[in-house]
């Protein structure tokens, strides 16, 4: 068993869902409510005295890291995991004995045993070529049949009209995003159930939606070809379908060295995955992007600090440029950057997404670099540069933004898409700042 070391505080907190669960687990770091505490080289343990006359039972794989708490919370880790955790980070957990406790010792073999169950499956299926080849016939099948249904909704939507769809309930969205997970695009379920929301909540609902009509119906032509495409064309389009690529073969590919700059990272949270996007340029100058997921109940990987220069392999995932990278060595942190380097006009962003967009139609969204621009107020607020160019921002307040700008001309990076910009960092007297 691998000894993984004890947790510093720092990053017990990280690991905090939102404040206000941490807030909630300082009340329990004292000994009073704990008891049967313990832990070993993996695991860490203990009953909490709740409300109720049953102690929570809580237990913490720390090196997955997973989380298991018999109380009633949806966030993962709950306060009492996050309480426990602090106890133990301070070393003030009181031992219980040699022996794991028997709620922690159960819910350990159960992953155990679900880990090599899965492992066994994996194994199975990467040692039998004619399972293979029948497995992908069996999926495109299911694809091809599913993009002929989504192309004949489209058919009817546009010979309808689209301002119909407005007036659609979302249960009507939702039934077209099930029939695509059947199908197993994924990734075009996400992106219509959005719509179902967007077509309600956009001030410029009928443009989005013309948008978005269009790209899908070139998705569904590019697929019936797809034959014909090169790989990186293929590799961006199963993207867009949410054909997945398995980690494994990206590991196998060359990596790149460091160090890579954190460039800034966003997170959401759709109520079914949450996703973290970690942007990172190399010393050559390459753009690659990390994504991170969990299913609601599991934790995010712990988000890297823009500016942050890290020591770190990477490898790329197929497609066009910038590439989805995945860590494939340690992550050492070897200090800050001052700044991000050079930026571009908004003349020159918007030019360099047409580029992009004429590689891969299927991206609406793609990082930028801004220098010299300024933030205006308004609703939503605006980014202005010195030509007179401007966009507006999404996902920030202006207000925020002023108040750390000072409304001097500074450089911005974000994700510009669907023609706003999301705020990611910015440099503020040369010190790379998260809004």
């Amino acid at each position: 068993m691998c000894h993984m070391g004890r947790w510093s505080e720092e990053k017990v907190i990280s690991a905090a869902p939102d404040p206000s669960s941490l807030a909630a687990a300082r009340k329990l770091t004292r000994p009073g409510p704990w008891s049967e505490t313990g832990s070993n080289d993996v695991l860490v343990w203990g009953k909490c005295q709740g409300s109720g006359q049953t102690p929570y039972q809580v237990s913490v794989d720390i090196a997955a890291p997973a989380y298991r708490c018999s109380c009633p919370s949806r966030k993962f880790p709950c306060k009492h995991a996050l309480a426990l955790l602090l106890l133990w980070a301070r070393e003030e957990l009181a031992d219980g004995g040699s022996e794991t406790a028997g709620f922690a010792e159960e819910w350990a073999a159960q992953r155990a045993d679900r880990a090599v169950a899965r492992e066994r499956r994996q194994s199975e299926q990467q040692t039998d070529p004619a399972a293979q080849a029948k497995r992908l016939a069996d999926r495109l099948a299911l694809m091809d049949a599913g993009i002929a249904d989504f192309a004949r909704w489209l058919t009817d939507l546009v010979r309808t009209g689209l301002a119909s769809a407005r007036n659609q309930p979302y249960s009507w969205w939702d039934g077209v995003a099930g029939r695509l997970v059947d199908a197993q695009l994924p990734g075009l379920a996400e992106q219509v159930r959005a719509m179902g929301s967007d077509v309600h909540a956009r001030a410029d609902w009928a443009d989005h939606l013309l948008l978005r009509s269009g790209r899908w119906w070139a998705m569904t032509k590019a697929w019936s070809i797809r034959d014909e495409l090169t790989p990186a064309e293929f590799a961006d389009l199963r993207v867009a379908v949410g054909w997945a690529t398995a980690s494994a073969e990206v590991q196998s590919s060359e990596a790149l060295p460091g160090p890579w700059l954190v460039l800034g990272a966003h997170r959401s949270d759709d109520g079914r995955l949450q996703q973290q996007r970690t942007w990172l340029r190399g010393p050559d100058g390459t753009v690659v992007l990390v994504l991170d997921f969990a299913a609601q109940g599991e934790v995010l990987a712990t988000p890297q600090l823009a500016g942050a220069l890290l020591d770190v392999a990477v490898a790329r995932y197929p497609g066009s440029a910038p590439q989805r990278a995945m860590f494939t060595s340690p992550i050492a942190p070897r200090g800050l950057a001052d700044g991000l380097g050079e930026g571009c006009s908004i003349a020159q962003a918007l030019d360099l997404e047409s580029a992009a967009v004429a590689l891969s139609p299927w991206r609406g969204r793609h990082p930028v670099l801004f220098a010299g621009v300024r933030v205006c107020p308004g609703e939503p607020g605006w980014l202005l540069d010195s030509a007179g160019d401007a966009l507006p921002l999404v996902g920030a307040p202006a207000d925020s933004l002023l108040a750390l700008t000072g409304s001097h001309p500074i450089h911005v990076f974000g994700e510009l898409e669907d023609g706003r910009v999301r705020p990611l960092s910015v440099v503020v007297d040369g010190a790379v700042v998260t809004p």
